[in-house]
């Protein structure tokens, strides 16, 4: 298996410029950027005359669902799909079976992906009422931040003891990320929607349980610590148009507080609940489509800083259950930079925006080393876009093992012609390179 690769005639999209060059990998590194290179002794040459050649896309928020929930998803199959979509890199989140609540935990995650993955990983420590000790005592190298659901969430991972957090904002020796709802919010207006609708509660209802106001609140708690403290902060999955004002656009590498949105948030709207039903619940909810414009404005401009998955895989047996019992989360890393990249040809993002938001921010936020951008001696972690190839979704196609998609039947502008991890080629167009393994992120702090 080689890497050492000449991309030759590619247009660059790279830190707010286009450039037509050619790239020579070596080692799993970029070896050189230029024009006219010549080829070498034993190295692959790919002619990408018509291409994009983006660097990887970085997927900071992520549920493959290993350890404990594998009937629905695992890190190589998870993995796998994110070769295909154009992600090398992703950052997973710690609501397994068990959470990952501590070092031993977390760092048997790592060990499992390293056997299983065929792009580049990393593991978030979750918090929960009772591990502030075990916050306080990790490394900050070892991951790439710990995630606080100050919302509903499974398991022992909702900290709703107000000491508890404030430790957390008042001593995290790293980045905090934070799913931001009011559960006391949430359990009221599901309490009246079973008044109205009894066990049959219908998709549409969804954004009216998680509510709009359910998220502001969290947010504002969520910054008012950050604030109190001088916490750095990122704020996942932002959902209402509300919510954005208590942010600030302008460059990543200057704010304590960031955001993120995702990409379904983009491209749904409430509309949608009457055709995909449960299929596109998710928390937070999809709202509606004055939300999904403003959130995507808000992208333009930078005071969205980070877009990303939330990638959480369910059976599709599940899906078909009643609202209640129906699980929250869809299946998206396979599809994501196309779903991001068809706002630019919708014209509502410019392109060189969406590299900045799927690959540098993330790389600038998280503090990860050579990754997330196109630099002579970074890792060569690399995806050529085909701009002219429009790509109908299937269902047979799907690699996540859960077996579906949300995109079914869409058809993208664009499709992923290859993906490079390390240097290596572990996605052609049609087939991923299970051979491929991806390394573990490291981070400068």
């Amino acid at each position: 298996m080689t890497d050492a690769w000449l991309i030759r005639n590619a247009e660059l999209i790279n830190e707010n410029k286009r450039l037509h060059a050619d790239v020579r990998v070596r080692a799993g590194r970029i070896a050189a950027i230029g024009r006219e290179l010549a080829p070498e002794s034993g190295e692959q040459v790919i002619d990408a005359t018509g291409l994009w050649l983006l660097p990887g896309m970085i997927d900071d928020q992520v549920h493959f669902r290993e350890p404990g929930l594998t009937h629905k998803a695992d890190i190589g199959s998870e993995s796998r799909a994110c070769a295909a979509g154009g992600i090398t890199s992703f950052m997973e989140m710690p609501n397994t079976k068990p959470p990952a609540l501590d070092r031993d935990t977390l760092e048997a995650k790592y060990t499992r992906a390293a056997e299983t993955s065929v792009v580049n990983y990393a593991f978030y420590m979750g918090a929960s009422n009772d591990n502030l000790e075990a916050i306080r005592a990790l490394d900050p190298k070892t991951s790439p931040g710990v995630k606080v659901f100050m919302g509903a969430s499974t398991g022992n991972m909702l900290v709703d003891d107000p000491e508890v957090l404030d430790g957390i904002f008042r001593d995290c020796p790293t980045v905090i990320i934070t799913h931001c709802e009011d559960t006391p919010m949430i359990d009221a207006n599901l309490a009246k929607a079973h008044e109205k609708y009894g066990e049959d509660i219908p998709a549409s209802e969804h954004p009216l349980i998680r509510s709009r106001e359910a998220c502001i609140k969290s947010t504002r708690l969520a910054i008012e610590l950050a604030r109190k403290h001088g916490t750095r902060l990122h704020v996942l999955h932002i959902s209402t148009a509300d919510e954005l004002a208590l942010f600030e656009p302008g460059p990543v590498a200057s704010k304590r507080i960031t955001a993120e949105t995702c990409v379904h948030f983009l491209h749904f709207d409430a509309d949608d609940y009457e055709e995909k039903g449960f299929l596109i619940k998710c928390n937070p909810a999809i709202k509606m489509a004055s939300d999904r414009e403003a959130i995507t404005r808000a992208v333009a401009e930078g005071r969205i800083d980070v877009l990303a998955t939330d990638h959480a895989p369910h059976l599709l047996e599940e899906k078909a259950e009643k609202y209640d019992k129906a699980p929250s989360g869809l299946p998206l890393v396979q599809y994501a930079l196309q779903a991001a990249i068809e706002r630019v040809f919708e014209g509502k993002l410019t392109l060189e925006r969406v590299v900045e938001a799927v690959c540098h921010a993330p790389a600038i936020l998280f503090d990860v080393v050579d990754r997330g951008f196109l630099r002579e001696g970074y890792a060569a972690d690399l995806v050529l876009v085909d701009p002219n190839k429009k790509h109908t979704v299937t269902r047979e196609e799907v690699l996540s093992k859960c077996g579906w998609s949300p995109f079914e039947g869409t058809t993208f502008t664009s499709s992923i012609a290859a993906t490079f991890v390390n240097g290596q080629r572990v996605w052609d167009g049609t087939k991923v390179n299970d051979v491929v393994r991806g390394q573990r992120l490291a981070f400068a702090r």
